[in-house]
């Protein structure tokens, strides 16, 4: 084979001319420092030729080569020393070469591979530019020995990460001098990278697979974490800047669904994802992909596998679809209605680049599955091809060529002048005069005119193209999700429909056309969802913050574990979608739990759902059927954590669609959180007589407090519980194999219960756990054995305590300490107290929660003057206050409701009771939404458009405010009956 021998000393004729003398007399004084030190260019200087001539030319035109000379001077010499192309390969071999050390299977550190690529990289670039601005070498030979070097720094770079990992015992390098032979590691370069067309300043794009079965993988479950630090490494070696520059920007974005998967994946799974979920686009990018690294064979072999996928035998509509909306998302990246010179992209304009590439490749993915002759990775083969096939005319061939070249030269010019990866023509005169003369022009005027009709020409045939196709819309205009970038007609379309962020919904909707989700990744589902969109597009439309909806129904189909029978389902039930939209639109905490536990949902598809009532009875029979099939400790905890987020959720969607009211809900709730807390117990005890053994005599009884209590919880509330124990008194320790004494005994089963109910497992948490309305708070011992509760009850308790205890239950345990505590609660509400004390004390406390809790607004149903607070403690009032007036106090755990029907009529006026219970109707059905629908308090500026909805409706109420206007009426009348009622 005969040498090139190409020299840019041998250059003829200048073909360039400086921006201006003045710029080419700074140029000189430039070169007349380096020569100082470098007789070589101080022999460029001494003589009058054409070289001369064009250094000068090339440093004025572009900062970049001459900043780089001048920090620099040796990267010129040695470009001007001998023939250009051996110069060059030198480079790409010592880039190659980068990777090795001294010492043989001794991985460098990453800094010194990271210099030794920056100076091969920055001596071809500076030398490949000289050889294209002068013509020595054509835009063609430019970007092969441009993607020949970054093939080379992505090998090197890859060998090098092998070898380090081998070193560090990650990973089993078969031959340490070919770290990338036999490892499986496939490498592949995209776009232009793998065309063999990367420009000047181009970033390269890459995926990376790897195989686990290879003699690299010494652990296969830690490979997905070995090659993500690999290569997030790789990305830092190749484009971070240093000292010496950069040597790639490296983008690793075209992997399979990067969003959501690591930055390397086996083999296996991406040909899975490929042939179940690829999308049209990626087929058109995997038409230029070719192995550049790693383990070659490999990546041949993974490309063979593929083909299927880039070259279908038929055309299908989907593809015909995504052909029509790839092309109007490049038009609308364009961003020029005319064809104008200045500011104009070169890339994604009209008539640019991208519209000859994107020319070539949609007739590959129409075509090449028929003709393998038209499956090649470059843009010229490729025109030609399609010519010879008689696809397109020869002249349409030729002009495209041409016009290509043309292109792509002039963005190797705009890239050249800073290295900068732009392909944005100047705005300016002067700026633009520089990438005349770089491009040989005598001036503006005639390269513009020369531009201008290239583009046009590419314009013209490019539209021809698409001449005949039709042009895909729906009644209310286009829904197009596919590509990679919005299509615009869609933005528009989803605007009409009242989205305020089309492009966010554009893009959570093309994630649905990934398959990401598991519910999405059949053909048939996504089939499903497609028809479905529209529909649900304008469902979710109707909405005031319609936005934020879609986004809260994108997580759930997120986490549904399959979705081809509920898109069907919700395409034949409008009254479901219409639910589905209710909970998105107005629940966000309904939402979120869906979200997070889509097994919830299930119970939605159960169309007796709204007719049946969550009695306690029908509660035990789904938790008792549930718990049956569990095979140990663990398991019980699980599935209570399970059952227990169903049923709220659907208590919750009972109380979202009005067919229980607040009360019902808050009786419901309570049901639930008794059947969970009683099945904990029974479980705790089993575990805790397993390891411990009994105690002789030892009996256990939970009572609810607070809402527990008295039947009040709502969807978010927590649990407050006393534990109670007692046994026999001459016993020491319980009878197990590990022994425990009474007070390690009992506190051991009430932390266990504790953990039970709020320890965080896979399948979250049952309830936040409360224990400070036991004796002494959280001073006193988390267990308390029944004696000392009555003690405490009846000699050291305070006023506060004794209301609370107004609601205190027994709610589970041994029957007969059940039994006793009813007894002491009976024995110390029944007690004669003194009524002046009583009322101070609690007119007290009222004053200090007024203080320390002062309420958030008026949507603070809680602790606003004449709120709930103000109602329980007027109905714990009259509790207490009740045996002294010579009425019987309620049972225990009563609700503030029937304790206020039931003491009421004797303790305060008609009227002021009526009041009373309206506001505390009021109130609770307001509460049970607020706490089912958000977390934290209500802004009502920020809430949920189906929100404000729901509460007007339990409000009866027209809007929000007339609402707040009967909020405010009542609680002022309230307060009033409060300060009356509890009158010091």
């Amino acid at each position: 084979m005969q040498t090139d021998t190409r020299r840019l000393t041998e250059i003829g004729a200048c073909a360039i001319r400086p921006m201006s003398q003045t710029d080419a007399k700074s140029v000189l004084s430039s070169l007349k420092d380096m020569a100082k030190g470098h007789p070589h260019v101080a022999g460029l200087l001494a003589a009058e030729t054409p070289l001369k001539d064009f250094i000068v030319a090339a440093f004025s035109l572009s900062p970049y080569l001459r900043d780089t000379a001048v920090a620099h001077p040796e990267v010129l010499v040695r470009a001007l020393a001998g023939p250009i192309v051996p110069y060059l390969e030198s480079c790409i071999q010592a880039a190659r070469d980068a990777w090795k050390g001294v010492e043989a299977g001794k991985p460098l550190s990453d800094a010194e591979i990271m210099t030794r690529l920056r100076q091969a990289k920055r001596d071809i670039a500076f030398a490949l530019a000289l050889a294209d601005l002068s013509r020595l070498l054509d835009v063609r030979e430019t970007t092969r020995w441009l993607s020949d070097f970054a093939g080379a720094a992505v090998s090197a770079t890859i060998d090098h990460l092998l070898l380090s990992a081998y070193d560090g015992g990650k990973l089993n390098v078969v031959d340490v001098a070919h770290p990338s032979e036999q490892s499986g590691v496939v490498v592949l370069g995209m776009g232009k990278l793998g065309a063999f067309e990367l420009n000047y300043s181009s970033d390269i794009d890459l995926v990376v697979f790897y195989e686990p079965q290879a003699p690299l993988i010494t652990d296969p479950e830690d490979a997905p974490e070995t090659f993500a630090r690999l290569l997030r490494r790789l990305i830092r070696i190749l484009q971070e800047r240093s000292g010496d520059g950069y040597v790639f920007r490296t983008d690793l974005r075209l992997r399979p669904d990067p969003g959501a998967t690591p930055l390397a994946i086996p083999v296996e799974a991406a040909m899975l994802y490929y042939e179940s979920r690829g999308q049209n686009w990626e087929r058109a990018a995997f038409i230029k992909a070719r192995p550049v690294a790693g383990d070659l064979k490999a990546g041949e072999a993974f490309l063979r596998e593929l083909t299927p996928f880039m070259f279908r035998k038929y055309l299908d509509y989907a593809a015909i679809a995504d052909i029509h909306s790839i092309k109007r998302q490049i038009h609308a990246h364009k961003g020029h209605g005319e064809i104008a010179v200045k500011g104009h992209n070169i890339k994604l304009g009209r008539g640019g680049i991208r519209e000859i590439e994107f020319f070539v490749q949609t007739q590959q993915l129409i075509a090449g599955g028929r003709m393998p002759e038209l499956r090649l990775r470059a843009t010229e083969p490729m025109l030609n091809g399609l010519a010879r096939a008689n696809w397109i005319d020869a002249t349409t061939a030729e002009e495209l060529i041409s016009a290509y070249w043309f292109l792509r030269d002039i963005e190797h010019r705009v890239q050249m002048v800073r290295d900068e990866q732009t392909h944005v023509l100047p705005t300016t005169d002067a700026e633009l005069k520089r990438i005349a003369y770089m491009m040989g022009f005598a001036d503006v005027s005639t390269f513009s005119a020369e531009l201008s009709r290239r583009l046009k020409t590419v314009e013209r045939r490019y539209a021809q193209l698409f001449e005949q196709e039709a042009k895909l819309s729906t009644e209310t205009g286009n829904l197009v999700f596919t590509g990679q970038r919005d299509d615009p007609d869609t933005l528009d379309t989803l605007k009409k429909l009242g989205f305020e962020r089309p492009q966010d919904v554009s893009r959570t909707i093309r994630t649905w056309h990934y398959g990401r989700y598991r519910a999405t990744q059949s053909v048939e589902a996504r089939e499903r969802l497609t028809e479905l969109t529209p529909e649900l597009l304008r469902v979710f439309g109707q909405n005031r913050r319609a936005d934020e909806a879609l986004l809260r129904f994108d997580h759930f189909i997120a986490g549904l574990p399959a979705g081809i029978q509920l898109f069907s389902l919700l395409g034949n039930n409008p009254g479901l979608l219409s639910l589905i939209v209710n909970i998105m639109s107005s629940a966000p905490r309904l939402a979120d739990i869906i979200a997070s536990k889509p097994h919830v949902f299930d119970g939605m598809l159960d169309p007796r759902l709204l007719a049946e009532l969550p009695t306690r009875d029908y509660l035990a029979d789904r938790i008792g059927g549930f718990l049956a099939g569990a095979r140990h400790y663990e398991d019980i905890l699980d599935r209570l954590r399970i059952t227990a987020s169903e049923q709220r959720f659907l208590i919750g969607i009972r109380l979202l669609t009005g067919v229980i009211t607040g009360v019902q809900a808050g009786h419901a709730f309570t049901d639930l959180a008794d059947l969970i807390i009683t099945a904990a117990l029974d479980a705790v005890l089993r575990e805790v007589e397993t390891a411990h053994g009994k105690f002789p005599g030892g009996r256990v009884a939970v009572v609810g407090m607070g809402k527990l209590g008295s039947h009040e919880l709502t969807a978010g509330s927590d649990v407050d519980i006393i534990l109670l124990y007692d046994h026999d008194d001459e016993a020491g320790e319980s009878d197990g194999a590990k022994p425990l004494d009474s007070i390690r005994y009992f506190t051991r089963i009430t932390q266990r219960l504790i953990a039970a109910l709020s320890a965080p497992t896979a399948e979250g948490v049952l309830y936040e756990v409360d224990m400070r309305l036991r004796p002494s708070g959280n001073k006193g011992p988390v267990a308390t054995r029944i004696n000392a509760f009555a003690k405490y009850q009846r000699e050291e308790a305070w006023t506060w305590e004794h209301m609370a205890l107004t609601r205190a239950r027994a709610l589970c345990g041994e029957k007969s300490l059940i039994a006793e505590a009813d007894t002491i609660f009976r024995e110390v509400l029944g007690q004669v107290r003194d009524v002046g004390k009583i009322t101070a004390d609690v007119a007290e406390m009222r004053g200090l929660i007024d203080k320390e809790k002062p309420p958030s607004d008026l949507w603070d149903f809680k602790l606003i003057p004449g709120g709930l607070v103000d109602i329980e403690f007027i109905a714990q009032y009259l509790a207490l206050i009740a045996p002294a007036r010579g009425v019987e106090p309620p049972l225990n755990g009563t609700s503030t409701a029937d304790v206020l029907r039931l003491l009421g009529p004797a303790l305060i006026s008609p009227g002021d009771l009526d009041t009373v219970q309206e506001a505390l109707a009021l109130f609770t059905d307001l509460s049970q939404i607020v706490r089912l629908c958000i977390e934290g308090d209500l802004e009502l500026k920020d809430a949920p458009a189906g929100l404000i909805e729901l509460l007007c409706r339990a409000g009866d109420a027209p809007d929000a405010k007339v609402l707040e206007a009967d909020i405010r009426r009542l609680s002022k009348a309230v307060r009033r009956i409060f300060q009356t009622t509890v009158k010091p």
